[in-house]
């Protein structure tokens, strides 16, 4: 079980530039202080990435109700 709550996903206008951020429940919370109005739109169907192991797969995915994060949990 990774448990991970740090997460990213690609620019959607340059796929070379990505966007970190923190998963507090089912609030996203972008770590970069230079992204300008919080960062992408994060969307149900938004691939996402984990940032410790290799998961990877639509944001609707991490969400569980009431828990939060939930990749690589059983």
């Amino acid at each position: 079980m990774c448990g991970c709550e740090r997460f990213y996903v690609k620019d959607p206008d340059d796929e070379y530039e990505i966007h970190e951020f923190d998963l507090q429940g089912v609030l996203v919370v972008f770590t970069a202080k230079k992204v300008d109005g919080g960062g992408p739109d994060i969307e149900d169907e938004t691939e996402t990435y984990c940032d410790n192991c290799s998961w990877h797969g639509k944001f609707k995915e991490l969400i569980k109700p009431g828990s939060g994060a939930n990749h690589g949990k059983t």
